[in-house]
């Protein structure tokens, strides 16, 4: 079995960005305080999977876990090493907005054992932003950067987002400019969404913003990689670039399929095998169960074995270096070339697969239009 990861999410954040479509609230010290108490509470009850295992990433997401104190995460991580074998080489992440430290909560969470920091600094431009609804500028993201630099940080991710309302392909080159010239360890890539019921949606549709213009996103996508790759980081994911040697160790579980566990409101778990199970996504009636005593848990799905090989493509696929159909065939008895001649026949035709040996994988087009293919089998 592969060493399980554990997440940790912090709904909490200082503003509502105006895309965000995650389980996240406005920060109040006193909730965070009962929140906290119960994420502990939870992990020292659980036992959805006995004995304990190993564990070699611990990721806090959110919301913006360094809202919290030092003295909150402190505990958050004790609860971990009790309930877990956490290794000592344990990559352990905390998302972090900019704006949201100091040289001393930095070196605090540097002592609670937290190695990497990801954080959202989405664009170079603080008319962007503002669009956004961030709270942070641009000064605040270079300006945590060097923080984090001070405090030791040697491996850090920026996340960037394209396809912006109204932004050009030469505001992006800027953005990539600034990016690379930082140099951070890994980068996360993102095309906006727009997610019904958030203000963006809201602003679009009254004609307050302009909706994003898809084929410009793809050719910021094309040339993001372009640039990439001649600035020396790695395209290991559709998503996410790196450094040699940085790549997530935490999300990669993910989309390899090892066994992540999850707590905290909205938190999702996977065994490494075939069951996927998740929490109350409502922070408040997430407190008021575990204050109760009561599990969290408001979905537990069993995965068929269809489901499974479903998966194992469309999840293994989104790495860069692919999927072995020898191995795929090892592990479900299934020809995945015989089973989808037809889709893999016309995904190469149009350049969205190739083949090297046995193994399979995306283009960079194939990479943009994912979701076309992983359509085929599901």
């Amino acid at each position: 079995m592969k060493p399980a990861g554990i997440y940790i999410h912090i709904p909490f954040c200082r503003s509502r960005c105006s895309y965000c479509d995650f389980a996240t609230g406005l920060y109040e010290s006193a909730l965070a305080e009962r929140y906290v108490a119960s994420v502990i509470s939870e992990i020292a009850l659980w036992r959805e999977v006995d004995p304990p295992e190993a564990v070699d990433t611990i990721y806090f997401g959110g919301g913006t876990p360094s809202l919290l104190s030092p003295a909150q995460l402190e505990g958050l991580m004790n609860a971990v090493r009790k309930r877990f074998d956490v290794s000592s080489h344990a990559e352990v992440t905390m998302e972090m907005n900019p704006g949201t430290v100091t040289g001393e909560s930095l070196a605090a969470f540097r002592e609670l054992g937290i190695n990497r920091a990801s954080f959202g600094a989405q664009t170079f431009d603080d008319r962007e932003l503002a669009r956004l609804g961030r709270s942070h500028t641009v000064a605040d993201t270079r300006h945590t950067f060097s923080l984090l630099r001070e405090a030791g940080f040697s491996n850090v991710s920026f996340d960037l987002i394209a396809g912006l309302p109204g932004q050009s392909l030469s505001a992006w080159l800027h953005n990539l400019d600034e990016a690379f010239a930082l140099r951070p360890e890994h980068l996360s890539f993102y095309l906006l969404e727009v997610h019904e019921g958030t203000p963006l949606a809201g602003h679009i549709k009254s004609g307050l913003q302009q909706s994003p213009d898809e084929d410009l996103a793809a050719e910021m996508y094309r040339v993001m990689l372009e640039r990439a790759a001649d600035a020396g980081y790695v395209h290991y994911e559709i998503s996410n670039l790196c450094l040699p040697g940085f790549e997530s160790r935490h999300n990669t579980k993910y989309w390899t399929s090892a066994p992540y566990y999850g707590f905290g409101c909205s938190a999702h778990s996977f065994d490494g095998e075939s069951r996927r199970w998740a929490n109350e996504r409502d922070l408040a009636k997430y407190v008021a169960m575990v204050e109760r005593n009561a599990s969290p848990l408001v979905e537990d799905r069993r995965l068929t074995e269809a489901d499974r090989r479903a998966e194992a493509v469309f999840l293994g696929m989104r790495m860069m270096a692919g999927v072995r159909t020898g191995k795929f065939k090892e592990l479900f008895g299934v020809d995945l070339g015989a089973a989808h001649a037809n889709d893999l026949e016309n995904f190469q035709q149009a350049g969205l697969i190739e083949f090297d040996g046995d193994l399979l994988k995306l283009t960079r087009a194939g990479a943009l239009l994912s979701n076309e293919v992983f359509a085929a089998f599901v």
